[in-house]
């Protein structure tokens, strides 16, 4: 990182990049922005096949709860990282375990964990509020480039290099479970084990999002761009590729343009809301071509 942020200071001594870049924050969210937004794009894609849009809303949700077990246990309030992992991968898992074992409507059930992860994350931060900075609970809930460390872009890219190297090689097979499991299984897939190893993809990409994007908007990143690339294409090819460029755009251009502007907008907000304005653009290109 000391050499990226070198060239970012030469850049700005260049003229070649703003002022804001001779910031290592700054540096360092546009470096996590650049890891993220190629990864939800794509997962998002698989998001959209499976039809898991509130799967991510709820795991991000369940970030407060592992944030305030990981304080509770003794980690450090600013990188509670095993009680965050820990509690957000036993809630997603026992999450798909329930689905496939009950007949209750699939949003009906992430509803009642959503409840019960905010519930439950509400009580224990009552007990660990003098541990932790209100502060540090608005990053987590919107996402703050302020907070992303060197410590942060290690585990998220080590967190990214893993789920890219299981997503290459098994994305069809994951994508042909997520379209047809009847299918899958005639070929032989075990789609049970797809199953679950997607789930485990999105919860580790959401808890390592959830500084920059926020628990509440993290689910919206997975969605947004995918949904965007969706109005535009109808390659499966061009759909991967489109949405992890809008998502990566997205994730740029909310990280830069606060800080450029001046304005008083947390990264995950400013991050959806040019997202959101993507889609709205193809929706109306697609309304106007279609008139």
């Amino acid at each position: 990182m000391d050499t990226i942020r070198h060239w970012a200071q030469l850049g700005v001594d260049a003229g070649w990049l703003s002022e804001s870049f001779s910031y290592s924050f700054m540096v360092n969210a546009v470096v996590a922005a650049l890891l993220l937004g190629p990864l939800l794009g794509g997962l998002g894609t698989l998001v959209i096949a499976k039809r898991l849009a509130f799967f991510s809303e709820a795991v991000g949700h369940a970030a407060l709860t592992g944030i305030a077990l990981g304080v509770l246990l003794g980690e450090p309030a600013e990188n509670p990282i095993i009680g965050l992992f820990s509690f957000c991968m036993i809630f997603a898992l026992l999450l798909h375990f329930v689905r496939n074992r009950t007949n209750v409507p699939y949003d009906t059930l992430v509803g009642v964990f959503l409840a019960f992860a905010l519930a439950v994350g509400a009580a224990l931060l009552m007990y660990v509020a003098r541990k932790i900075n209100i502060h540090m609970l608005e990053n987590v809930l919107f996402g703050s480039v302020l907070t992303i460390t060197d410590y942060d872009l290690l585990i998220l890219s080590v967190t990214c290099g893993v789920i890219l190297l299981v997503l290459i090689p098994t994305f069809n097979r994951i994508l042909l479970t997520c379209i047809s499991p009847d299918i899958a299984k005639v070929r032989g897939y075990a789609t049970n084990f797809y199953d679950y190893l997607f789930v485990m993809m999105i919860t580790l990409v959401t808890i390592a999002s959830v500084k920059i994007v926020g628990a509440v908007l993290v689910g919206a990143l997975l969605l947004i761009p995918g949904a965007t690339a969706r109005l535009l294409t109808k390659n499966m090819g061009s759909f991967v590729l489109m949405s992890a460029l809008l998502a990566t755009i997205s994730c740029l251009l909310g990280t830069i343009l606060p800080m450029e502007l001046k304005l008083p907008i947390p990264s995950g907000a400013a991050i959806i809301i040019v997202s959101t304005s993507f889609f709205l653009t193809a929706t109306c290109y697609r309304i106007v071509r279609k008139g």
